[in-house]
């Protein structure tokens, strides 16, 4: 039996909120606080667009238009017009096309002369190809992490850990996957090296969101949960080599469910 199930949502809710909130020296509050809010990730509030304290404003049309991507919202095939775009989102086509170029540059796109711009997506040799990559570094990873780690560092994957297991009670797969990420990315941020946290950042947000839909299933939701616990009192004990391993065998079952979801897809 769960320790929430003689607690209200909201009073569980508010105090792990309030217990993540103060250990969030490190972590990105604005992602933070834009995954509590439930707000849609396809369309972003003007602010994202007004404000530049995050980057230039075809930085923020790229990150758009990559999650549009990378959530199926656009398919494979799908034409992206300038125009169009400029329109929907009220801007200028500049932005548009700088973002365009990026998301070329990334390899979710193809420009085509006298045609247009076209979403490739990933191919499942480009998931697969980020899985062994990411599988080689996050091992190296959280060892460094346990090394490196200080009591904020290791209170804040403890209480992120908490909103990952809250949110499997209430099996809600949107806000699973959020914190399954923020989880991975406070081991990052825990090595206290930029090259790496930055790296696998990349990495890992790709290979979470083009994995959402293979593991969107009640019992997979409990498998992970399991998985991520079992990393955290690895991480607890300071045992490097049982980290590794438990990290890694996490890495892989992920893989396998991603491998079979496209493989239906072909």
């Amino acid at each position: 039996m769960s320790r929430y199930d003689f607690l209200s949502i909201e009073s569980i809710h508010n105090k792990i909120v309030s217990n993540v909130r103060e250990n969030l020296h490190y972590l990105d509050v604005s992602i933070f606080n834009h995954i509590l809010s439930g707000r849609d990730k396809e369309m972003p509030s003007h602010s994202i667009f007004e404000s530049t304290s995050h980057g230039s404003l075809g930085s923020k049309i790229f990150i758009l238009l990559r999650d549009r991507i990378l959530n199926e919202s656009y398919k494979c095939g799908d034409k992206l017009n300038e125009l169009t775009l400029a329109k929907e989102l009220k801007i200028s086509r500049t932005p548009i096309r700088e973002a365009l170029k990026q998301l070329e540059l990334e390899g979710l796109v193809e420009s085509i002369p006298n045609k247009g711009v076209y979403v490739k997506g990933f191919s499942p040799r480009d998931i697969d190809d980020m899985f062994e990559i990411r599988l080689s570094l996050e091992g190296l990873a959280v060892s460094f992490a346990i090394d490196r780690m200080d009591e904020v560092h290791l209170a804040k994957i403890k209480e992120v850990f908490e909103l990952l297991e809250f949110y499997t009670t209430k099996g809600d797969f949107d806000k699973v996957n959020d914190f399954n990420i923020l989880f991975h990315e406070s081991i990052y941020q825990a090595t206290q090296s930029t090259y790496f946290e930055q790296i696998l950042k990349d990495i890992h947000y790709y290979v979470s969101v083009t994995s959402r839909h293979s593991i969107a299933r009640p019992e997979r939701l409990e498998s992970s949960l399991a998985e991520h616990r079992a990393i955290l009192e690895a991480i607890i004990d300071g045992d490097k080599d049982e980290a590794t391993e438990r990290i890694q065998r996490h890495i892989r079952k992920t893989q396998m469910l991603v491998r079979k979801y496209y493989a239906t897809r072909k």
